[in-house]
């Protein structure tokens, strides 16, 4: 049942971003849609649908990888980036 609601909650901010790729289209072939009274500020709110859908499905997918220690040393927190200097220091 979890593993169920995660992937909703997974699939909004997907869906969201491809509203905003689809306003952002339409903005480039001319086509206004309903509660856009210019093509300008169509385009302006596809691109933040667009980066927000975005920004969190890479935000969880940091956040994941940061749990399972999966990630390149510059994207580690300082806690993990301490404990790992330390481990290698022991390593010499």
């Amino acid at each position: 049942m979890s593993r169920i609601i995660a992937l909703i909650i997974m699939l909004i901010p997907g869906v969201f971003a491809a509203v905003g790729i689809k306003l952002m289209r339409d903005m480039v072939f001319g086509i206004l849609q309903e509660p856009f009274p210019f093509l300008w500020l169509q385009f302006l709110a596809g691109l933040l649908f667009f980066l927000a859908g975005l920004g969190f499905v890479a935000g969880f997918i940091l956040h994941r990888d940061r749990k399972r220690n999966k990630v390149q040393q510059r994207f580690r927190n300082e806690n993990s980036r301490i404990k790992a200097g330390a481990e290698q220091h022991q390593k010499k």
